[in-house]
């Protein structure tokens, strides 16, 4: 089992830790509820160094991005980011992940914890055709630190110059200085809130930590867990690899329609895309449940009459809303507002409503 640069910290803070994707992470501290409700209201701190980060570079980095990506790299510029999708030649989905720019021949991508094994050897084996592009595994040497809510740039201010701070527009970064080590603060996030996520090598991401955590006080900042981060998520409708989408889902019956970019050119999956979006089938919503019984991964969804019209991807009780919420695949005749829905839970079947994502608006 690994463990992150984190870990020590973590144990000794009391966090619960549990397995998830090859590593020891904390699932939670104080309980899940408070470390959402600290996000949504001041500042949380997550450790997400589970995840995959990738250095992809050679002169032939952006055509081969541009290739095996979904979204268009070309509206980039140096230190900008952008949310995209490798697909397989079928339409389903590799992942989802964050591609920065560093310059034309090298990039930055952060993908799935799960899914990086996967990944890297889809990358590498699609090589061809481009020489000198090289796609390194940082994972093991790279911490990633994630600072949410409304009051993480004032927590961010007391740590890094303004100058930098200043600069942190949404999907921008810049790079910086941390205790002589070189670090990367994007304006990126998964929880709906303003926040960084900041990348630094292992052996300063504790001295990182400790500082947000000691300037972050006056502010009321909290350590959150991967329980807090499945919640807040979710509240914002944001797609999960393995619930929202996965290797049998394809974007344009997944919201993801913004990020696939047919007008750009040839991509892996185009084609599949392009076939999606003239005959959509089925769609995902969310459902906000009038009854108390929380919606779980595959359960069914019927209609008012009673015919089977889905599944639930992700379901939680809400801590924003305090109502039961999920998202869930269903056809696109049930995909408008309004609309009553009944889920069965434990052979009983309860009333909910599809409603228009995200279930929380956020500033």
């Amino acid at each position: 089992m690994k463990k992150t640069a984190l870990y020590d910290w973590h144990r000794a803070s009391g966090a619960k830790m549990i397995e998830f994707c090859g590593y020891l992470m904390p699932v939670q501290y104080s309980g899940i509820v408070a470390e959402h409700r600290a996000v949504r209201t001041s500042a949380g701190l997550f450790d997400v160094s589970h995840m995959g980060n990738f250095y992809v570079k050679g002169q032939g980095a952006f055509d081969f991005l541009q290739h095996v990506t979904t979204n268009n790299l070309a509206l980039l510029k140096n230190q900008e980011a952008q949310y995209t999708l490798m697909l397989y030649p079928d339409g389903g989905i590799v992942d989802d992940l964050i591609v920065y720019r560093l310059d034309h021949e090298e990039w930055f991508l952060v993908v799935n914890a799960g899914n990086k094994e996967k990944d890297l050897k889809w990358l590498r084996d699609h090589l061809g055709g481009f020489e000198g592009v090289t796609v390194d595994d940082w994972t093991e040497r790279l911490a990633l630190v994630a600072l949410q809510g409304p009051k993480s740039m004032h927590v961010l201010q007391r740590v890094f110059a303004s100058s930098v701070c200043e600069a942190l527009t949404p999907f921008h970064f810049r790079q910086t200085d941390f205790n002589g080590s070189d670090i990367m603060i994007a304006c990126t996030g998964y929880t709906g809130e303003k926040g960084v996520e900041i990348s630094v090598e292992n052996h300063h991401a504790e001295s990182l930590w400790k500082q947000l955590m000691k300037e972050g006080e006056a502010f009321g900042i909290q350590p959150v867990g991967l329980g807090a981060r499945d919640t807040l998520r979710l509240e914002m409708g944001y797609p999960l690899y393995g619930n929202e989408i996965s290797r049998d889902t394809n974007p344009m019956e997944t919201r993801l329609g913004w990020v696939t970019k047919p007008e750009k050119g040839e991509f892996i999956g185009k084609a599949a895309c392009e076939q999606a979006l003239r005959h959509p089938e089925r769609t995902i919503v969310g459902i906000v449940m009038e009854e108390r019984a929380i919606p779980r991964a595959g359960y069914t969804v019927f209609n008012s009459e009673g015919r089977e019209i889905g599944s639930v991807c992700s379901g939680t009780m809400s801590p924003t809303l305090q109502q039961p919420i999920a998202t869930a695949y269903v056809l696109r005749e049930a995909k408008e507002p309004g609309t009553t829905v009944f889920l069965d839970v434990r052979n009983n079947r309860y009333r909910g409503t599809v409603v228009k994502l995200p279930f929380v608006k956020r500033p």
